[in-house]
């Protein structure tokens, strides 16, 4: 592909430190809880203060006031109500819905338990994951947003395991959450050093997560900004961090081999794939880079999203809808496949009969084409279906027949929601201006903000 393609020119949407947003956070304001450094829930201490009876009778009140916003339950977001809710301060996004629902304020109501088949999103714009009906059947109709739950500042990926809990990667640490009481359960601070608590796509913090095939551990990668990033290990049980490992730049995700031996991160910026041994944390590297390494962190055409093939353990990496880099974690080496969407390429999940669903981004040359979601089939066939805007991040149902595209993208152009895509083939394979007809026509459904991640409840 021509016109420029393959430099970053601007690095993408680096957003600095947000003022209101770093290091300790003094009283919440928003009527869920009142945290201390690390986002954690504290106390409120009262002040000596000496004063007439009225003055004493006033601090009282507004003492009694801030203790009822702080107090234990829930920290959910209920559906329907119209107080203002609370956004990071970050820009408007060009090509966001205009009907994009906004975050309902807080609710100390018990909730009722979730509904198998939620959709879970991490809300990469806010400081929330927000729980998704999926609609009729899971097909998107008549869907929309149930609540959401605090977890810390910009979430990026989730995994759920099957007790329900939901390990979130924000920048401040690994929340977790109850998914039927939908409530945060614990927020653990990363041992690794990552500076300033920022958002924006180069916020230091967690990106990809993954969980041991036996649930014990929770594997995330934490983004050093400006250096190599580390592997961190979490014990499920007692909600600490028990290991960590050295790994590349950027670690945009992280998978599991299907026996639970080995944890591999994506690199993003490093062009490598890092295997960390699940018992002794050493580690091997791996070059994954098609199109070589020149151009370095301006790079385009670097690694970002990974699946496990579960029949051979082989990591498949897709690079720009041209090449499938198959890759052998054994030998390290790389085989490369074709692929034919000629777009940018993120999110990557595998459904159950070994399809493989990758997220086109959209263009980044003059020759490339629009977003898309491609499916391709175990035998190399793909099917290219095209989506309105850039997403991010796919999910597949347990049935294999919908995919669930988050539209949050990681640089500008995102729009706040989730477009459902029917994986029946179309009734009218001829069709080439429209692969999905009518009865497939991928449906958007307004839910989150900035949503990355995403899992099925």
């Amino acid at each position: 592909m021509t016109g420029g393609r393959g430099v970053d020119a601007g690095g993408g949407d680096v957003r600095g430190v947000d003022a209101g947003r770093v290091g300790v956070r003094g009283v919440d304001v928003r009527g869920s809880d009142v945290r201390g450094s690390g986002g954690r829930t504290t106390g409120v201490r009262g002040s000596r203060v000496r004063a007439a009876p009225l003055r004493r009778l006033t601090l009282g009140l507004l003492v009694a006031a801030v203790l009822a916003g702080c107090t234990t339950g829930p920290t959910e977001v209920a559906p329907g109500t119209t107080g203002t809710p609370h956004t990071p301060n970050a820009p408007a996004a060009s090509g966001s819905t205009a009907n994009a629902t906004p975050t309902p304020a807080p609710s100390r109501s018990a909730p009722t338990p979730t509904p198998q088949g939620t959709l879970l999103v991490a809300d990469f714009g806010s400081d929330t994951v927000t729980f998704v009906d999926p609609g009729r059947d899971g097909s998107g109709r008549n869907g929309g947003p149930i609540a959401s739950v605090e977890v810390g500042i910009a979430p990026y990926g989730l995994v759920v395991g099957e007790d329900g809990r939901a390990w979130v990667a924000t920048a401040e640490g690994v929340a977790v959450v109850d998914t039927q009481r939908r409530t945060r359960l614990a927020l653990i601070p990363y041992e690794t050093e990552t500076g300033p608590v920022t958002t924006g796509e180069y916020r230091g913090g967690g990106m990809g997560i993954a969980l041991a095939p036996d649930g014990r551990h929770v594997y995330v990668g934490v983004n050093v900004p400006g250096g190599n990033g580390t592997l961190e290990v979490v014990d499920t049980a007692t909600r600490e961090v028990t290991g960590v490992a050295d790994v590349g730049r950027r670690p945009f995700d992280v998978d599991v081999s299907p026996d639970g031996r080995e944890v591999y991160a994506t690199n993003h910026d490093s062009f490598d794939v890092t295997a960390v041994d699940a018992d002794t944390l050493r580690t091997r590297r791996m070059e994954v880079a098609p199109y070589g390494t020149e151009g370095g962190l301006g790079s385009w055409l670097k690694p970002h999203y990974a699946v496990v093939r579960p029949q051979d353990g082989r990591l498949l990496l897709p690079f720009e809808g041209e090449r499938l880099a198959v890759l052998d974690p054994r030998s390290g080496k790389v085989t490369i496949e074709r692929m034919t969407a000629g777009t940018h390429q993120h999110g990557a999940a595998l459904a159950p009969d070994g399809t493989l669903l990758v997220v086109g981004t959209g263009p980044i040359g003059s020759a490339d084409e629009g977003p898309s979601l491609t499916v391709r089939a175990p035998d190399g066939e793909e099917r290219i279906v095209p989506l309105e805007g850039p997403h991010e991040d796919v999910a597949v149902s347990a049935d294999g027949n919908t995919a669930y595209v988050t539209g949050g993208f990681t640089r500008d152009g995102y729009w706040n929601g989730i477009t459902v895509v029917d994986l029946d083939k179309p009734d009218n394979l001829d069709a080439p201006a429209t692969p999905n007809n009518e009865k497939n026509k991928p449906i958007r459904l307004s839910a989150g903000n900035r949503p990355l991640g995403i899992a099925i409840l």
